[in-house]
């Protein structure tokens, strides 16, 4: 679903991704872990030209994404989430659930709300379809998120630590959406510290530092058995 290769991101001279290479099969679930400022999320975010890599090629369902055709990909196969949920304000829950399929995928008004309907019921917020973001907790927001992402209907779902910025018991209400979500024939890559969630649904974990991809492998290697010194120090720091 996703092919990376020799990928490389600078910030002026500050380089935050270092030639990563990595493939994301279809319906694959991916866990990426690692310090702040290690560039995951600028990994993730160069998963669909959200930033344009300095050098190196992502492809998305074998097409080389490029600034050009980002749009036209993303509408047909990616959708994503982010950290500060992004909702638009002064639109009701409904309004930010149906705008991309009305406007981007040419959806009919009654048919995009019917799927929208669908997909908050999905992540238990039905009664707020008419409610505005400002009047949604943080969990909620964020549920409704992952329900726009899921109203496109897209294979791929990028989620760029999508519980940092909730406060703690509004964590796991955004988590279990997510663990639902991970049994469906759905392509997930998810930047996350939740290291329970990792366990739970990846099929692989990275560990990412310093822009590099330090080691990789399942969840029963990470969490039993890492190899590397570096991936070590930073799983016990977190896990205790």
């Amino acid at each position: 679903m996703i092919k990376v290769e020799n990928l490389k991101k600078n910030f002026g001279s500050l380089e935050v991704l270092k030639n990563i290479n990595l493939t994301v099969g279809e319906g694959e679930k991916l866990v990426i872990i690692g310090p702040s400022g290690s560039g995951k999320s600028t990994l993730i975010r160069c998963m669909n030209y959200l930033e344009e890599p300095t050098a190196g090629e992502v492809y998305v369902n074998d097409q080389l994404l490029t600034k050009k055709n980002r749009g036209e990909i993303a509408k047909n196969y990616s959708s994503m989430v982010f950290q500060q949920f992004n909702l638009y304000p002064h639109m009701t829950v409904l309004q930010n659930l149906t705008l991309a399929p009305i406007k981007l995928q040419k959806i009919p008004k009654k048919e995009a709300e019917e799927t929208a309907m669908k997909y908050l019921e999905r992540v238990g917020l039905s009664d707020k379809a008419y409610s505005y973001p400002q009047n949604l907790s943080g969990g909620q927001q964020q549920r409704v998120a992952i329900a726009r992402a899921l109203c496109t209907k897209q294979k791929l779902i990028l989620f760029d630590e999508p519980t940092s910025a909730l406060d703690p018991e509004m964590v796991q209400e955004v988590l279990d959406v997510m663990i639902g979500l991970s049994k469906e024939n759905i392509t997930m890559v998810c930047v996350t510290h939740e290291m329970g969630f990792a366990r739970q649904v990846a099929d692989r974990v990275i560990f990412m530092d310093d822009g590099t991809i330090v080691e990789e492998g399942t969840p029963e290697h990470f969490f039993t058995n890492p190899e590397n010194e570096r991936t070590k120090a930073f799983l016990s720091k977190i896990l205790h």
